[in-house]
C-alpha cells in the first residue's frame, strides 16, 4: 500500500501559506504529491488529508453516511457568518430534510421564473454605465447576483428594506476581501470587539444590522401569511417537522443568511472570471458571440442555457478559476483501502477540487483557458466538480449555472466590452473562497448590434 505523504514545511508556515496564498500552497504540494497529502493548516485541522484523485473522491463521496460522515461540527469556521441552524450546520436526517425542502426552489419551473428576472436585472445594471468608462466586473456581477438571490429568497428585489439588506451584505463580505483581512475568520482569538476601528467590530455591526432586517421581514411575513407565495422564505415558514413544529425565527434567519451569502458571492466571482477569460482570449469571444447570434430574438432562458459553446466557456471558467477549493470534510468510520491508499478510522479527508481541475492527466495544458476540452470530452462528476459532491453538494448549483450562462450571454450579445488592465488577473483569498485579485477591470464601449451568421462569415473574410 502507498504511504500518504506529509509536507516537511513547519506547521506554522503551512498555516500562514494556506491563509495568505492558498493557491500557491496547494500547487506547491500538488507538484510534490500529485494524488494525496496530509496538510497542517488552520481551519481544517492539524492532520487533514487533501486529495485531488478522482477515484478517491468518488469513493469517499459515494459512501457518505456509511463508511464516511460529514459532521457539521467540522464547519465551525462558518459559524460567525451563518450561525448554528443552517443546512450546512445540520447533521443526519435534519440535514437531509432541510436540503429536500430548499432544493425545489432552485430547479424546474422556478428556474424559468429566474431566467426572465436575471436577463432583466443584467440589462438594468449594464445600462447605467457611461461609455468608455472603466468598471470592476466583480462588483457589477455582485450587484446582479445579489439581486437574483434576493428574489429567490424573498420573492422581491425592490424596496427600502431589500436595498439596505443587499448593501449591508456587500459591505459585510467586503470586510474579508483580501487574505490579510480574511485572517480574522481563521483565528478565534482575533474575533474580539476592540472598538470601531477594528475589522471584527465592523463585522459585528454589519451582521447585527443584517439580522434586524431579516427578523423584521420574518415578523412581517408571520403577521401576513400568504399561502400562494413560492419564494424560499415562504416555503421555509410553511414547513413543519415530524412533530408538526415549524421553524423558529433563528433557524429561519440562519438558513436565509446562508442562502444569501453562498448564493451570490461565489457566483459573482465566477461571472467576473468568465468575462475576463472570454476577453483575454479573443478567439473564444468571437466563437461565443457567433453562437449567441444564432439565437432568435424570442429565445427563452432554457434555450440560452443549453447552448453548447456557452456551456463550455462557463465550465472552463469554473474549472480554471473556481471559487471553492475544497469539499466539506469527511471522517472515516472504518478502515478503507482505495487507489492504493489506506484510510483509518478517524482520518479526516477533503477533496481538493482546485487541484483536480489542474491535473494534466485530465486536462492537458491545465493552465490554458480552452473551452473546447468540454466539447471534446465528457468529464465525470469527480473529475469536474466546482460545486462539491456527495450529500453536501451545493444546493444552489442549478441556479448558479443557469444564472451564470444567462448573465454572460446577455452581456456578450448586447454590449461591447474590453479589458481595462493588460496585466494577467490572478486569484486570491476572499474570506473562505477565491476571487480575482484586482476585480477584473473592464471598459464599457457601448451597445453592439447583433450580427447574423452570414455577416460574421463575411467579416472574417
Amino acid at each position: 500500500m502507498k504511504t500518504i505523504p506529509t509536507p516537511k514545511t513547519p506547521k506554522l508556515l503551512q498555516q500562514m501559506q494556506w491563509i495568505l496564498n492558498p493557491t500557491g500552497y496547494l500547487q506547491t504540494n500538488h507538484r510534490r504529491y500529485p494524488d494525496v497529502f496530509r496538510a497542517k493548516v488552520i481551519g481544517l485541522g492539524d492532520n487533514i488529508i487533501l486529495t485531488s484523485n478522482p477515484e478517491i473522491m468518488q469513493y469517499v463521496l459515494t459512501h457518505d453516511r456509511k463508511q464516511f460522515t460529514s459532521p457539521s461540527s467540522l464547519n465551525n469556521l462558518l459559524r460567525p457568518l451563518i450561525g448554528d441552524y443552517s443546512v450546512i450546520m445540520l447533521d443526519g436526517d435534519k440535514h437531509r430534510q432541510r436540503r429536500q425542502l430548499v432544493m425545489p426552489s432552485f430547479h424546474g419551473e422556478r428556474l424559468k421564473v429566474y431566467g426572465d428576472l436575471t436577463r432583466r436585472i443584467t440589462e438594468e445594471v449594464m445600462e447605467k454605465f457611461p461609455q468608455n468608462q472603466p468598471f470592476l466586473a466583480r462588483e457589477i456581477m455582485q450587484d446582479i447576483s445579489l439581486k437574483v438571490i434576493t428574489e429567490a429568497v424573498f420573492g422581491v428585489t425592490q424596496g427600502e428594506r431589500y436595498e439596505e439588506l443587499q448593501d449591508r451584505l456587500k459591505k459585510l463580505l467586503d470586510l474579508f476581501n483580501s487574505p490579510i483581512t480574511s485572517t480574522f475568520l481563521f483565528f478565534p482569538f482575533l474575533q474580539k470587539d476592540w472598538g470601531n476601528w477594528s475589522p471584527w467590530s465592523r463585522f459585528i455591526r454589519q451582521r447585527k444590522a443584517i439580522d434586524e432586517l431579516i427578523y423584521a421581514e420574518i415578523s412581517g411575513r408571520r403577521a401576513n401569511l400568504d399561502p400562494d407565495r413560492t419564494d424560499i422564505l415562504s416555503l421555509l415558514m410553511s414547513a413543519t417537522d415530524e412533530q408538526g413544529e415549524g421553524m423558529r425565527d433563528q433557524e429561519l434567519r440562519d438558513e436565509l443568511i446562508t442562502l444569501l451569502m453562498a448564493g451570490h458571492e461565489t457566483t459573482a466571482s465566477a461571472m467576473a472570471w468568465a468575462l475576463y477569460w472570454s476577453h483575454y482570449t479573443p478567439e473564444v469571444k468571437d466563437k461565443l458571440i457567433e453562437e449567441l447570434d444564432t439565437l432568435s430574438p424570442n429565445a427563452e432562458g432554457m434555450d440560452i442555457f443549453r447552448l453548447p459553446y456557452l456551456t463550455a466557456v462557463c465550465n472552463e471558467t469554473l474549472r480554471l478559476s473556481p471559487s471553492a477549493m475544497l469539499t466539506f470534510t469527511r471522517v472515516a468510520h472504518e478502515k478503507v483501502e482505495v487507489a492504493g491508499y489506506t484510510f483509518k478510522p478517524g482520518d479526516m479527508i477533503q477533496g481538493c477540487m482546485y487541484l483536480t481541475h489542474l491535473r494534466d492527466d485530465l486536462y492537458p495544458n491545465p493552465k490554458q483557458f480552452n473551452p473546447q476540452r468540454f466539447l471534446d470530452r465528457q468529464y465525470t462528476p469527480y473529475e469536474f466538480m466546482p460545486f462539491g459532491g456527495g450529500s453536501r453538494r451545493c444546493v444552489g448549483e442549478a441556479l448558479a449555472q443557469f444564472e451564470m450562462r444567462l448573465v454572460i450571454a446577455t452581456i456578450m450579445s448586447k454590449y461591447h466590452l474590453k479589458l481595462g488592465d493588460t496585466q494577467p488577473e490572478k486569484q486570491q483569498r476572499r474570506g473562505l473562497t477565491l476571487a480575482p485579485t484586482r476585480g477584473v477591470k473592464m471598459i464599457f464601449e457601448g451597445k453592439r448590434k447583433p450580427q447574423t451568421v452570414r455577416e460574421l462569415q463575411l467579416s472574417k473574410g
